[in-house]
């Protein structure tokens, strides 16, 4: 029965893709889901493209080993999105882009797209791939089949209903998979599992003392969750396209904010469950067992195939999510300004070429990702590299664009080389790729030398500062091409040169 209803999933997933195939008609469906998503679906989509297999089983695993202090990483992850639904969303809204690199271009003039793009696209690439060995290892488990056999079966169904429907197809699959979550993991297995220990007064009893310790994990540990994986919420590529999807200003803010709510639960409900199977079953092999185990021995059948399929939405959802981002990335941010340079022709294509051609790029990246998923060795390593990258190179170059308006192209772009080189740097240097020094000299130095950069050289010129201020006007603004807001804005240049 539980494998009946993992394969009842998986079919569904499918269907969901070839239905929603009707819906991405444009290049807007199909990257953005057409910039038209309500509360529920927004706030459905981004609590499921944050929370995946590292958050499900790996948050389980961390509470079985830290005790409740293993919910330090989804926590923050959970905190990225309530900060950036707060205090950027609005913003990032309105300016009707498709990437970050857009962004940078828009706040800063031509030339940080290429450098912005390329390391974003190693970080959404990174995160497909570590998505789909996880879900690889859950088909090997329910299948008995082999690794490889396991992630192409697996990266086959996502790359296939991400191509077919694009964004909309991603929401939908993504509504499903945050039902199933939280049915199996706050309905279902949170309570089963408080039930067979004896309640919180049984996990105090079967539990040590430092099982209840905020800080078990390590300060050190919870430092870097901090600067990594909150910094890296509130700048990665698969999020903001989420934030691209909303309706309204509004809808970003409140219901995106209620889904940052949302996964700091989660977090703290896979600790305790955690713990739960900790004091249930004291003996696992690994830390990541303790998931798997404890929804088998808590759950009757069916129930917790229901729960094993939780697991395996987590995964996927985030798994999609980080193959539309890469695929938008490398399409908008390096290969169109690359085509442009060398005199091709930019554009003119329909809204039925755009789509196709982002489809193609969906089947690229979804092959290259299952290709790298059936060789790559040290998953963990890869996503770490990916994320240090993408924190130490580009997150004071964004931050400081949406926040400082004396920041220069030339700040940002010498903020982006530094602070890659720095933590590549350190990197090998300390022959410790889980060493905290990396992201701290990566992002020293990117600071350093945006201040620098942007003090020593001119400001930016009005016509561009123009430009963003346009974009930050609200819906008319928000929805002129990156390429064609000149005209418009040299009706705001008088108004705005004395200031810039």
């Amino acid at each position: 029965m539980d494998l009946a209803i993992i394969v009842i999933y998986i079919a569904g997933m499918l269907g969901i893709g070839i239905w929603a195939k009707r819906r991405a008609q444009s290049r807007s469906d199909f990257l953005v889901a057409g910039r038209r998503l309500g509360p529920f679906l927004y706030s459905g989509t981004m609590a499921a493209v944050v929370l995946g297999g590292g958050s499900t089983i790996g948050g389980v695993g961390l509470g079985y080993q830290f005790g409740i202090s293993g919910m330090w990483y989804v926590f923050f992850t959970g905190l990225g999105i309530l900060v950036l639904s707060l205090i950027f969303s609005g913003k990032i809204n309105r300016l009707g882009i498709y990437t970050v690199s857009q962004m940078l271009e828009l706040r800063y003039g031509s030339g940080s797209t290429l450098i912005s793009g390329a390391v974003m696209a190693v970080y959404t690439l990174m995160l497909a791939v570590t998505s789909t060995i996880a879900y690889g290892t859950i088909f090997t488990v329910l299948f008995d089949i082999n690794q490889i056999t396991a992630i192409i079966i697996g990266g086959a169904v996502v790359v296939a209903y991400s191509f077919l429907g694009g964004m909309w197809s991603i929401t939908l699959t993504d509504i499903v998979q945050f039902i199933i979550k939280t049915v199996g993991i706050f309905a279902l297995l949170l309570p089963a599992v408080l039930n067979k220990a004896g309640g919180w007064s049984g996990l105090q009893k079967a539990l040590p003392e430092s099982a209840f310790s905020l800080t078990t994990i390590g300060t050190d540990t919870i430092v870097t969750y901090f600067v990594v994986y909150f910094f890296g919420i509130i700048i990665g590529q698969d999020i903001w396209q989420r934030v691209f999807t909303a309706r309204t200003d509004k809808v970003a803010r409140w219901a995106g904010t209620s889904a940052g709510v949302y996964c700091i639960l989660y977090g703290i409900a896979g600790a305790i469950i955690g713990m739960g199977a900790k004091a249930l079953l004291p003996d696992l092999a690994t830390r990541n067992m303790a998931y798997p185990a404890i929804a088998q021995f808590a759950l009757p059948v069916g129930l917790s195939g229901l729960v094993l399929a939780a697991a395996l939405a987590a995964i996927m959802s985030t798994s999609s999510g980080a193959l539309i981002a890469a695929a938008t990335v490398v399409k908008e941010d390096i290969v169109e300004p690359l085509r442009k340079k060398s005199h091709s022709k930019p554009g003119g294509n329909s809204e039925h070429d755009e789509v196709k051609h982002s489809r193609y790029y969906i089947l690229g990246f979804g092959i290259l990702t299952i290709i790298i998923a059936c060789g790559v060795k040290d998953v963990l390593a890869a996503l770490t590299i990916a994320y240090d990258i993408l924190v130490g190179g580009l997150l004071v170059a964004i931050i400081g664009g949406l926040l400082w308006k004396r920041g220069t192209n030339a700040g940002a772009l010498a903020s982006m080389v530094a602070g890659t080189i720095a933590t590549l740097t350190v990197m090998v240097t300390a022959g410790d790729i889980y060493a905290n020094e990396p992201i701290y000299v990566g992002l020293a130095a990117s600071l350093v030398t945006y201040i620098a950069g942007s003090l020593f050289t001119r400001p930016t010129d009005p016509a561009v500062i123009a430009n963003w201020a346009l974009r930050l006007r609200g819906k008319t603004a928000a929805h002129v091409p990156v390429n064609q807001v000149d005209q418009a804005a040299s009706a705001v240049v008088d108004e705005l040169a004395p200031k810039a």
